[in-house]
C-alpha cells in the first residue's frame, strides 16, 4: 500500500486581525517571553507549561517544530498580530493521521491578549483550511477535532461557537496538567466532511 500524497501546507495563514506563521528558530525570544508571561494561566491546562523551556531550549524546540512542519508530522503555527511584530499565542494541527485524513486543532493565547476572540478566529481559520480540498488550497482533512479539559469552559466555547459536535466526554481520561494526582475528563468535539 502506498502512502497518501501529502497536501501543500501554507507556511502562513492570514485572518482579518492575525498572521499565523510556521515556527522559526528566530521566533524563540518572542515565544519564550509570551510563555513566561502566561505561565499562571497555562499551567492549569498545559502539561508542557509545568516545566517550561529556557531560551536555548525554546530555540531547539522551534528547530524541531520547523522540521516537523516541513515533514507534515505536526503543523504548529505561531499566532502574531497582523503586522507580524507581536506574538500572541500558538495553534496548529496535532495528532495528524494522513491515512484518514484527520487531525486535531490545539491553541493557546498569551494572557495579555486573552478574551479578544483570537483563539476563535484562529480555530475558525484552521478549521476552514483543514476541511477545504487540496484543489481549493486546503488540507483535505475528513475529520478535525478539538479536545479540551471538561473544566476549561473558555476553551470548550470555541468549538461550540464554530459548529463542532460534541462527540464524547471521556471520563477519567487523563491526569490534570497542573496536578498529576487529579483525574480529568476530556471533551472531544469534531467536524467532518
Amino acid at each position: 500500500m502506498t502512502a497518501p500524497a501529502l497536501p501543500d501546507v501554507p507556511a502562513e495563514v492570514r485572518t482579518p486581525r492575525l498572521l499565523l506563521r510556521a515556527p522559526r528558530p528566530e521566533d524563540a525570544p518572542a515565544l519564550h517571553a509570551a510563555i513566561r508571561a502566561s505561565l499562571p494561566e497555562l499551567r492549569r491546562w498545559m502539561v508542557w507549561a509545568q516545566n517550561p523551556l529556557d531560551l536555548p531550549g525554546t530555540v531547539e524546540n522551534l528547530r524541531e517544530a520547523a522540521e516537523r512542519f516541513a515533514a507534515r508530522e505536526n503543523l504548529r503555527y505561531h499566532v502574531w498580530n497582523a503586522e507580524g511584530t507581536e506574538l500572541l499565542g500558538s495553534s496548529g494541527y496535532h495528532a495528524l493521521d494522513w491515512r484518514v485524513p484527520k487531525g486535531e486543532i490545539g491553541y493557546w493565547i498569551a494572557s495579555a491578549h486573552a478574551g479578544q476572540g483570537y483563539a476563535t478566529e484562529v480555530a475558525r481559520a484552521l478549521t476552514d483550511l483543514a476541511l477545504r480540498s487540496p484543489e481549493e488550497g486546503g488540507l483535505g482533512l475528513r475529520r478535525i477535532e478539538i479536545r479540551c479539559d471538561r473544566c476549561n469552559e473558555r476553551s470548550a466555547r470555541i468549538p461550540r461557537a464554530l459548529g463542532y459536535t460534541l462527540d464524547a466526554t471521556l471520563v477519567n481520561d487523563d491526569v490534570a496538567a497542573h496536578d498529576p494526582t487529579e483525574l480529568r475528563d476530556t471533551l472531544v468535539f469534531s467536524l467532518t466532511r
